[in-house]
């Protein structure tokens, strides 16, 4: 394809995309919402406590730990080339994600559980790869704090998936703003979210028997949904750019 084509079509995408982020709970969303809130008010606080600071440490051992988990940016010489390179990563990360959410769905509970530390490993992994790959230094902690921006907008409810994608438009400025210490991010939000938004997916993995097939279907598909989100939030960095006008209303 023509790389002016490309590049048109990449637009068209985008914009599709962006005003899916922008649109506003159904009511649907919003009841779905209201009862997952529910539920999360009979656990105990000391649990909420818990989930949080283990899912923090291990977030952040990776994202803004050593750095011999990233690597110098990328250049390619057309933005056709760059996603062709993106792609595959994705589908490999995919491929890699079902791979293991069998071997672990199969072995019922125990090995269920430790399927979530396994996939946000991969998960993290991949938005390295996608970081670099669109030429991105993400050995920078800003550019590892938009990589958690990613990773909440591709898991988290109609509601805070607006509000995050509006904190990563034009993110050149507002990086410049980002708090100096990662301690101060919202964690508490972004477990509950991310939890919440696999909870269904991954529950019957720990079922033996149908614990394989389920794992390996509902990992492929969260790795997907991380590797399109991933995809267009770079996409959005690419527009920016260019100096094109941001897409902030799903009216506009």
């Amino acid at each position: 394809m023509e790389h002016h084509q490309y590049e048109q079509q990449v637009m068209h995408e985008l914009r599709a995309w962006q005003e899916q982020m922008l649109r506003r709970p159904t009511i649907i969303n919003q009841l779905a919402a209201r009862f997952q809130k529910k539920v999360n008010s009979f656990i105990p606080e000391k649990v909420h406590k818990g989930i949080t600071t283990t899912l923090r440490q291990m977030i952040k051992a990776v994202l803004f730990g050593a750095k011999i988990t990233s690597r110098p940016p990328v250049s390619y010489s057309s933005l056709q080339a760059q996603e062709a390179a993106v792609i595959e990563r994705i589908e490999f990360y995919k491929k890699t994600a079902a791979a293991e959410g069998g071997i672990t769905g199969a072995g019922g509970i125990l090995l269920g559980l430790a399927d979530f530390p396994l996939l946000l490993s991969l998960k993290l992994k991949l938005l390295f790869e996608i970081g670099s790959l669109s030429g991105f230094d993400v050995r920078d902690y800003r550019e590892r704090v938009y990589l958690l921006h990613i990773f909440q907008l591709a898991f988290s409810s109609h509601q805070h998936r607006r509000e995050v994608y509006l904190q990563m438009v034009d993110w050149e400025t507002q990086k410049q703003h980002l708090p100096e210490d990662i301690n101060d991010f919202d964690w508490r939000t972004f477990q509950q979210e991310y939890r919440d938004y696999i909870d269904l997916a991954k529950m019957a993995q720990l079922i033996p028997i149908i614990g394989a097939p389920v794992g390996a279907v509902a990992n492929y598909m969260l790795l997907q949904k991380l590797g399109t989100t991933a995809l267009n939030a770079y996409r959005m960095r690419y527009k920016e750019t260019l100096h094109l006008p941001a897409f902030t209303s799903a009216n506009s």
